[in-house]
């Protein structure tokens, strides 16, 4: 296995590096002021200015669309040259979306790039590499338990040259941010199909008359400026021109999709508990109980040790991942893609878990980012698939696997 960066992607590091040093770091607290002002003045929705500032440093830098292994419109890096730059983004909020990386963009954008067609490309794609809109992706739904999508009931019927969409959506991240204007919906265009045949990816532009967002879901209390939309589709027509890559295709599309976003979405949270053992062990030195460091107690430099030894077993099962995708592809790697995802969100989270208990009555304010991170990786425990399907589909692999060798050993 050569995990090993390239002198490019080891290049882009450095350069990535000093642009959270320099730009992203600083703006931290300009952009919460900024979402702060504009939820007092009754908009928790908002983008804030110094997003674009930093956006437009960032493709200065030439740090734009790393995420896209095309090296027309994008970085052209392998899974194992961006999972570094993911987890480095990660540390902060606002620098996936400065680097224009963020999603659910990022997997809309790779939809759109393999499998939309050359109007959707233009159209759509376009404008999302340039930053200039942003997008949603509609596939949970509140009247069923969407960890099983062959429940998902959004109708999706062809009438003519139209498709017409029907049903409810929530989860919807993105919907309410300012320059959000496409989604892509899935939904059964064919009840009677196959089972992983019923469902098809549809374009709906988010101005679509029968298109309503009804709310922003909020996130342990949070409100995120892009918002979590709960979304409803009364006889929304669209185009037949915008089914992606025809009827009956979902799944499919799903699973290439879900493939790098859960390599990326891992990185990031490393990111995440990273900066956050590095905020732990900065309390605990800074912070004296009963006459000595906080850092000098025995269970708190096990907490340190256990997270150093979490992170770094959980960073080397996702690099193991994204090589196996780069050399074997994703379906040869569909169980290390379930296993990341199961493992590392709950790493990260007990790590930040241990740092908001070193921080005391602060941790859990928003003078510092540990509540929301911690309210994030939380989420990515559900988001995405839960926990508990990914380990079902580690465990059936396992099973065959074992029964494989017993009936080798029999022969």
């Amino acid at each position: 296995m050569n995990i090993q960066p390239s002198p490019r992607a080891e290049e882009l590091r450095e350069r990535l590096l000093s642009f959270m040093e320099e730009h992203v770091a600083p703006a931290e607290t300009v952009w919460l002021e900024q979402v702060r002002q504009a939820s007092a003045a009754g908009s928790p929705h908002c983008h804030p200015r110094v997003v674009e500032e930093l956006k437009r440093e960032a493709r200065g830098r030439g740090l734009w669309n790393l995420f896209l292994p095309d090296d027309q419109h994008g970085a052209g890096l392998t899974n194992v040259e961006y999972a570094p730059l993911a987890e480095i983004m990660g540390r902060s909020r606002i620098a996936s979306e400065a680097c224009n990386c963020s999603a659910p963009d990022t997997g809309n954008m790779e939809v759109l790039h393999q499998f939309g067609s050359e109007e959707q490309q233009a159209r759509w794609l376009e404008p999302l590499l340039a930053g200039e809109i942003r997008s949603g992706f509609a596939m949970t739904e509140p009247d069923v338990a969407s960890s099983d999508a062959t429940n998902i009931g959004m109708r999706v019927e062809r009438r003519g040259d139209e498709y017409v969409l029907n049903g409810r959506k929530w989860w919807t991240t993105g919907a309410l941010h300012p320059n959000a204007r496409i989604l892509i919906v899935m939904g059964k265009t064919d009840p009677e199909a196959s089972v992983y045949q019923q469902q098809s990816m549809v374009l709906v532009p988010l101005d679509t008359p029968g298109v309503t967002v009804l709310r922003s879901v909020p996130v342990f209390g949070y409100h995120d400026p892009e918002g979590h939309g709960e979304l409803s589709f009364e006889d929304a027509r669209v185009p037949a021109s915008n089914i992606i890559a025809g009827e009956g295709m979902g799944f499919l599309i799903a699973q290439a999709r879900l493939g790098p976003g859960r390599i990326h979405h891992c990185m990031r949270a490393l990111g995440a508990a990273e900066r956050a053992l590095e905020m732990l062990c900065d309390r605990a030195d800074e912070r004296e109980t009963f006459g000595h460091p906080v850092s000098h107690n025995a269970n708190i430099r096990d907490w340190i040790a256990d997270s150093r030894i979490e992170l770094d077993m959980a960073r080397l099962l996702v690099m193991k991942t994204a090589w196996l995708m780069d050399t074997v592809g994703n379906r040869h790697a569909r169980i290390e893609i379930a296993a990341i995802k199961a493992a590392v969100p709950s790493i990260a989270l007990k790590v930040v878990d241990r740092a908001i208990q070193v921080h005391g009555g602060a941790g859990v304010s928003d003078d510092f980012p540990l509540a929301y991170m911690y309210a994030g990786l939380r989420t990515l425990r559900i988001a995405d698939g839960p926990d508990e399907v990914h380990r079902l589909s580690v465990a059936r692999q396992e099973l065959r696997r074992q029964r494989q060798r017993r009936a080798d050993q029999a022969e």
